[in-house]
């Protein structure tokens, strides 16, 4: 068999490795190809000393967004404290404003690592070209606890520790009696540092006010804040103008100050009623705010008929002129003269009228309540019960009573029949002046049904008919009252 050569020497296997490795320690380290567009530069000035290190981070809201790659002193001295920061911005930190600032962070407290932490500054400022140099007023450097020490000399530290001794002293001291006369009671007989520790029992709902006024400080829209400044620049633009007007007003001010002072213990009770009158002003600003949005449609749906006001007011006022003249005493006021009686006649009318529907009513509620339920009894009278009810009982009586009576004579009005000539002989109770009567008849008479129970119910004439019962037509044959 044939062996074939290698394509590859190991010599150029190790230079191929070599060059591969190298690739990728530049990616991983450098986090970029040397290759493609130059990358943005970014030139901060710092007037103090930076202790930045290459390549440090450059951060935006703790991301990372570039490194330092060049820190140059200005005027070339190590111990010059003035220098300038050179920093490439990768493009995810792009664009960078003219109002940006830049801060240098400790990454660890006390261990001397730091970064730069980039603000880019504001959309509408324009945009800073790469290589540009942010100023001075747009720098801070870190505060170093070295550059602390070495302010601290001899006589500074002297004067610290004197001090630390004396607010020490202050705070361990027991208050005096005239002290204690111009302090709140709850704080009478202590030390600074025992009412400084019973003050932050009302501190929280102190932190918690404090929060709630910074938060209503930033206004309810955006820019409520910036207006505000505004509107504070052009008042005290206008104080400014005001020359001797705003040293008056100050003396004014200085005289009401020191009124208020003198009534301290009025203001303070005062102040102290504010917090329940401030709870439920609050409780009553939900609503009034919930009242605008209808108000401004009202004020904007009625401002054409006010535009329309003094156009109807100028067309009215003829027309008043002329209404004037016919309720005068010539005209409208000479017919009310004469319809006045007229008028009182109709109040008399309308009284009697009222006494009479009020009759009616009686009436109307006797028939309703009494005589209709009346009616419509069924009287139980055997052996001539018909089952019907007794308005109709009533109106066919009326109907036979009518016909039986159609022949009489001079003597009157009496019912004539025509007895049958049978075995019963009947006789009538005595008729005045006639003596008693005879009669013949197939049948013995009935009489009077139903029966006569021999009495009628009183009548009441101060006893309205609606309030009272019905009667009972059957309470002669069962027992009961009729």
């Amino acid at each position: 068999m044939r062996r074939h050569k290698p394509r590859v020497t190991n010599l150029m296997a190790g230079v191929i490795g070599v060059v591969v490795a190298a690739f990728i320690t530049l990616v991983v380290f450098d986090k970029g190809l040397p290759i493609g567009g130059q990358p943005y530069v970014l030139k901060a000035m710092f007037t103090s000393v930076t202790q930045m290190h290459i390549p440090s981070e450059v951060r935006i809201s703790g991301v990372q967004v570039g490194q330092v790659v060049a820190v140059k002193r200005i005027g070339g001295s190590s111990s010059s404290q003035a220098a300038v920061v050179t920093m490439n911005i990768e493009p995810d930190g792009l664009p960078i404003h003219s109002d940006a600032t830049v801060r240098i962070r400790p990454n660890i407290f006390l261990e001397g690592n730091y970064y730069v932490d980039l603000a880019p500054g504001s959309p509408g400022s324009r945009n800073l070209a790469s290589g540009s140099t942010l100023p001075a007023a747009n720098t801070a450097g870190p505060v170093q606890i070295d550059r602390v020490l070495n302010s601290l000399t001899r006589e500074p530290r002297r004067n610290l520790q004197t001090l630390l001794q004396g607010f020490g002293a202050a705070l361990n001291a027991p208050s005096t009696t005239a002290q204690d006369a111009t302090q709140d009671p709850i704080v009478r007989g202590l030390t600074g540092g025992q009412a400084l520790d019973l003050s932050l029992k009302y501190s929280p709902d102190a932190f918690e006010a404090s929060a709630i006024v910074n938060q209503a400080l930033l206004g309810v829209k955006p820019h409520d804040l910036s207006g505000v400044i505004k509107g504070n620049e052009e008042v005290l633009r206008g104080l400014a103008a005001s020359g001797r007007q705003l040293a008056g007003f100050v003396t004014t001010f200085n005289k009401t100050l020191h009124a208020l002072a003198v009534r301290q213990q009025d203001l303070s009770r005062t102040i102290g009623l504010l917090p329940p009158w401030l709870t439920a002003t609050d409780r009553s600003l939900g609503p009034l705010n919930a009242s605008f949005p209808p108000t401004r449609a009202f004020a904007r749906a009625v401002l054409p008929g006010i535009e329309q006001l003094g156009p109807t007011i100028n067309a009215g006022i003829p027309w008043l002129t002329q209404a004037s003249a016919l309720f005068s005493r010539y005209e409208l006021g000479g017919l009310l003269k004469l319809l006045t009686p007229a008028v009182q006649k109709t109040a008399v009318a309308l009284s009697a009228t009222k006494r009479f529907v009020q009759q009616s009513d009686e009436l109307a509620r006797c028939f309703d309540h009494v005589l209709v339920p009346t009616g419509n009894q069924r009287i139980k009278d055997p052996p001539v019960t018909t089952g019907a009810r007794f308005y109709q009982e009533f109106f066919q009586s009326s109907v036979g009573l009518a016909g039986a009576s159609q022949s009489f004579d001079g003597n009157g009005r009496y019912i004539r029949t025509l007895a049958g000539g049978g075995p019963h002989l009947e006789q009538t109770s005595p008729v005045p002046n006639g003596g008693a009567l005879f009669g013949n008849f197939v049948l013995p008479p009935l009489g009077t049904r139903p029966a006569w129970p021999g009495h009628a119910p009183p009548v009441r004439g101060n006893v309205a008919c609606y309030t009272q019962a019905p009667p009972n037509l059957n309470a002669a044959k069962t027992g009961g009252t009729p």
